[in-house]
């Protein structure tokens, strides 16, 4: 059966998904950050389990060495990631969601890339519709988001770098055997708002919570039928879907703001790609 790297499995839409999958016969590879809840999640599943920092990039790459150990990867889901709160920097010296939400992805996959190739993989990317609610303001040179920062729009614009990452995961690489896909997994009672604003947190963090329309059982079923679907016939590669019909971006983009945030990914990765 198929090897399924799950990132953001200790809880939520990855948890979900991950015991979804489990359920259905695949072999499932948990990633999270809260040793304790993957560690629980994972002898419930009786599945192989990492933990990693999100916030530290020598984390991933450290991860990324760890998951070179199981042979193929069939499917990689770059779940990880959040709304933060004030704007501070990690260690490593980027905007922290930023780095939790786009760049730690980024440089997760680029090191497992000889694998994913060999392993004519997909990659699924959770992104969100806050990318069209938040993310207008997008600039690919403000990518540490020193202007005009608020937590909401920083998160929207990470969610439209997954879909641009996305994007250009596909031109690159579908050659190669690759196939990308993001999608949206709807309005999600989860914790992924744990460390934001106190407004939010009063509405992922309180009986408020169960007014939101989705468990995230359900929306994880959004990512089953990606990863088990077939590319180019139930799912387009480079699209993000909202449900079973891709999503219309508002941001619009002929190539070239995906092809620089790759690049320039890159060079800020620089060090840990070698």
């Amino acid at each position: 059966m198929p090897t399924i790297v799950i990132t953001g499995a200790s809880d939520g839409i990855g948890a979900a998904g991950a015991r979804q999958l489990k359920a259905r016969g695949h072999d499932v590879v948990l990633v999270g950050r809260n040793k304790a809840k993957t560690a629980a999640l994972a002898r419930e599943l009786n599945a192989p389990f990492h933990t990693a920092d999100y916030t530290q990039l020598s984390d991933v790459a450290r991860l990324a060495a760890e998951l070179g150990n199981h042979g193929r990867i069939d499917v990689l889901v770059n779940n990880a990631g959040g709304i933060m709160g004030p704007r501070e920097l990690t260690a490593d010296g980027f905007e922290r969601t930023f780095q939790v939400n786009h760049l730690a992805g980024f440089l997760l996959t680029r090191l497992l890339l000889p694998r994913l190739v060999a392993s004519r993989a997909r990659v699924i990317q959770t992104a969100s519709a806050a990318a069209n609610m938040f993310g207008r303001s997008f600039d690919v040179t403000d990518l540490n988001n020193e202007r005009n920062y608020t937590p909401l729009g920083a998160y929207g614009r990470s969610k439209l770098e997954n879909i641009l990452f996305t994007r250009e995961l596909d031109r690159r690489h579908r050659a190669d055997g690759i196939a990308a896909v993001a999608f949206h997994p709807g309005v999600v009672r989860t914790n992924f708002a744990s460390e934001t604003t106190p407004m939010m947190r009063l509405v992922y963090h309180s009986p408020l919570k169960y007014l939101l329309p989705l468990s995230p059982a359900r929306s994880a079923q959004r990512l089953v039928r990606l990863a088990e679907g077939t590319p180019g016939a139930d799912w387009q590669p480079g699209a993000c879907y909202a449900g079973r019909t891709p999503m219309t971006v508002a941001f619009k983009d002929d190539g070239t703001a995906a092809r620089l945030l790759w690049e320039r990914s890159e060079v800020l990765l620089k060090p840990g790609l070698g």
